[in-house]
């Protein structure tokens, strides 16, 4: 694929207000070239309004409690819709916004079993403005330069084996059980019923699609298969239990009034109190953490596949970039759709020709106008989204080739890291392992110098969580 620059030659004549405002003719692009590129961008992540629902629909908070899916239809879109505009209008740039996988499972499974929903959204606030912190101050590079890259890399692999873990649960794909093996294919070892045909059929469609690199391709697995899920619905009957949270029943009408009832639902400092200092405090390090690397690769890999990095390797507006993309984890959390991020899928619309934030415009456009179909969303099973989370698990996992293996220092670390995420059901669980590891390593080999202060800190903290318990007995607390 052949990149714009920078340095392109402007075609003669005089700018309109378009090209003036979002520097059109200095990027090489047009109008039109924007328009195209904005609403194929929109195809290609539109799945998030249905699946980000399903996700955070699917969990329960400490109270037992669970969202409702067609306010979190509405909020999904709501934000997305804000943060892509946003995001075009100050970063200029060709990067659509919205809640981000992987930082959702955070929310979902590490929040909310320890807090309330409100208090989990209040963490995300709280983690969207740490990181604009972290942009406007200049620690953001300091801290990536303290953990190791290849922690990094496998925190993204890790994450991936367990959203696909999500998906594969979620759809009754494979189950749980108190005998052994503790895990199994289906109901018994067996695959039984029309949901688990239906989840293979979505799986299989995804994934031929999205080799072949058809635009949307997640989108349209995942309405082809709501499709044949509320066809097998009318005519098997199936039970409810047989399809999960949500049964595919044909809506009685297809567009309805947006529901805000999660707008401004936040307790932002409550989650403190209620699973405990230390908890909380593990729990936003992890959002934090996803977050920040997420972002920072994704906007760097677009930046540079749009052409807009300079001779240095710079890319001009970063630092704005970086604090919209803050900004709009925080909005995230204000709306009760969990964090959001900049999705890498905004790379199908600079294949198309977006440079600017002139495609966000229409990006965001379309987003607002998915605020008047949340019926839609609620007859989607989990066996129709969740294969989505399978294949974005399987790209994730493609990160496991950046890492050393030959290198016990990173690769014992980095293994902990990814295992323990999907065995433990826990994100956070997983990074743990790994930095502490890592840092017991370097102290068994006395190789402390070689490994940041910061590295340090973190890994103490870790230690304080794993630990919890035993502390709390030691010191006497219920």
């Amino acid at each position: 694929m052949s990149h714009a620059t920078l340095h392109d030659t402007p075609p003669p004549g005089p700018r309109g207000f378009l090209d003036r405002r979002f520097d059109l003719t200095g990027r090489g692009s047009t109008v039109a070239r924007e328009l195209r590129g904005g609403v194929t961008t929109f195809f290609a992540m539109a799945y998030i309004i249905l699946l980000n629902p399903i996700i955070l629909g699917g969990a329960k908070d400490v109270t037992g409690a669970q969202l409702s899916i067609p306010q979190l239809t509405t909020m999904t879109a709501l934000s997305a819709t804000i943060a892509t505009i946003i995001m075009g209008l100050v970063g200029n740039a060709p990067m659509a916004v919205a809640s981000g996988l992987g930082i959702n499972a955070v929310v979902a499974f590490q929040a909310a079993p320890v807090m309330t929903w409100p208090q989990a959204m209040g963490l995300v606030v709280i983690e969207g403005i740490v990181i604009v912190l972290l942009a406007l101050t200049g620690v953001r590079e300091r801290i990536m330069n303290a953990i190791p890259l290849a922690l990094k890399h496998s925190i993204a692999v890790g994450i991936g084996a367990f959203i696909a873990l999500v998906g594969l649960y979620d759809a009754k794909f494979i189950s749980s059980s108190a005998m052994s093996p503790p895990l199994a294919l289906g109901t018994g070892g067996k695959l039984m019923g029309w949901p688990a045909l239906v989840f293979a059929v979505a799986l299989v469609l995804m994934i031929v699609l999205y080799v072949r690199r058809v635009p949307g391709a997640i989108l349209i697995g995942i309405v082809a298969a709501t499709v044949l899920a509320v066809i097998v619905q009318a005519n098997a009957n199936v039970p409810a239990e047989g399809w999960g949270v949500v049964v595919p029943d044909v809506p009685e009408k297809l567009v309805a009034s947006p529901d805000f009832g999660l707008l401004f639902n936040v307790d932002v400092f409550g989650g403190f109190g209620r699973a405990g200092f230390i908890t909380a405090l593990v729990v936003l390090f992890t959002l934090v953490l996803s977050g920040f690397f997420d972002a920072m690769g994704t906007i760097l890999g677009l930046s540079d596949e749009a052409g807009l990095v300079n001779e240095r390797g710079e890319v001009p507006g970063l630092g704005r970039i970086l604090t919209m993309d803050g900004l709009s984890a925080a909005l995230g959390g204000l709306t009760s759709s969990s964090a959001n991020t900049v999705f890498v899928e905004s790379a199908a619309g600079i294949g198309e020709g977006a440079r600017t934030g002139l495609a966000n415009i229409a990006t965001g456009a379309l987003f607002a106008v998915t605020l008047f179909l949340t019926p839609l969303a609620a007859v989607v099973p989990a066996q129709a989204a969740a294969p989505a989370l399978v294949l974005v698990g399987a790209l994730m996992m493609t990160q496991v080739a950046k890492v050393t293996w030959e290198d016990l220092d990173i690769a014992i670390p980095a293994f902990l890291t990814i295992v323990f995420m999907p065995f433990t059901y826990s994100i956070t669980n997983g990074i743990g392992a790994g930095v502490v590891a890592y840092t017991l390593i370097k102290l068994a080999r006395g190789r402390i110098r070689e490994t940041h202060w910061l590295i340090w800190v973190i890994a103490l903290v870790f230690l304080l969580y794993f630990g919890l318990h035993p502390i709390e007995e030691l010191l006497g607390v219920k």
